[in-house]
């Protein structure tokens, strides 16, 4: 965050990069420190198909995840999980009991559409 406030501004908020895709495959992810789930989200265009792993166990299952669409970070670098590479964030919110529940459109849009 800029501000000495602690409150960040517009353009730290046009430094993120969140774009909508589709998820189009999940596994297991059962070498991750955490229950996790590996997924393969289509983000259309130049950016393609990106991986992510996402600690989302207790209100998903992998076979259910396939055509979802989500959002997600697809600027920050990639980071090395065990012996995955997870290119892009996947966003979601804790419920009452801290479970992650993911941010999604709740319609359809493009693949590679931009959060503004």
């Amino acid at each position: 965050m800029s501000g000495s406030d602690g409150l960040a501004t517009f353009e730290d908020f046009q430094k993120l990069d969140i774009r909508a895709g589709t998820i189009t495959r999940a596994e297991p992810f059962p070498e991750a420190r955490r229950p996790a789930i590996k997924l393969w989200v289509d983000f259309g265009g130049d950016l393609g198909v990106k991986r992510s792993s996402a600690q989302i166990t207790v209100h998903y299952a992998p076979e259910d995840l396939v055509g979802r669409q989500v959002l997600a970070v697809v600027n920050f670098p990639p980071r090395q999980i065990g012996p995955f590479l997870s290119e892009v964030l996947v966003l979601g919110l804790p419920d009452a009991e801290g479970a992650v529940v993911l941010v999604r459109p709740d319609k359809p849009v493009p693949l590679g559409g931009r959060l503004y």
